[in-house]
């Protein structure tokens, strides 16, 4: 059984494309797994598995820094070999490029999956009065 969860806006919340928050003025709304019961109007305490919380940061920050380096150098250094004449600085930044926006689109997807998996959703752990 699930619930829908009105938690605080944080910071880090404005980078998130995990795509199961609905930002709302005041804060944002989640679904979380309800396994204690929890009724409309009750404060909860809500949370999330620390290895998805690391592995999304990892993936969300991490795999556009690793393309947009591996993508430069690949431009660069190998691309150069097949369009001879053209500059390797030009196509080590159109590589570089082209790989950082590719990542966003593979961030969206895994997003996407990981969004139906239950070990990666919130769970609410216990009502507080």
């Amino acid at each position: 059984m699930t619930a829908m969860v009105q938690i605080a806006k944080k910071s880090a919340c404005e980078g998130c494309t995990m795509g199961v928050c609905k930002p709302e003025d005041q804060g944002m709304e989640i679904e979380a797994f309800n396994e204690v019961g929890a009724k409309v109007g009750q404060r909860v305490k809500v949370s999330i598995k620390s290895y998805v919380y690391m592995k999304g940061t990892m993936l969300v920050y991490g795999l556009p820094a690793v393309m947009l380096v591996a993508g430069a150098v690949f431009g660069k250094e190998v691309m150069s070999r097949f369009l001879p004449g053209r500059d390797p600085d030009v196509l080590s930044a159109i590589f570089g490029f082209a790989a950082f926006i590719l990542s966003f689109f593979i961030v969206k997807i895994w997003a996407g999956r990981a969004a139906e998996k239950t070990e990666s959703r919130p769970i609410i752990e216990e009502i507080l009065n």
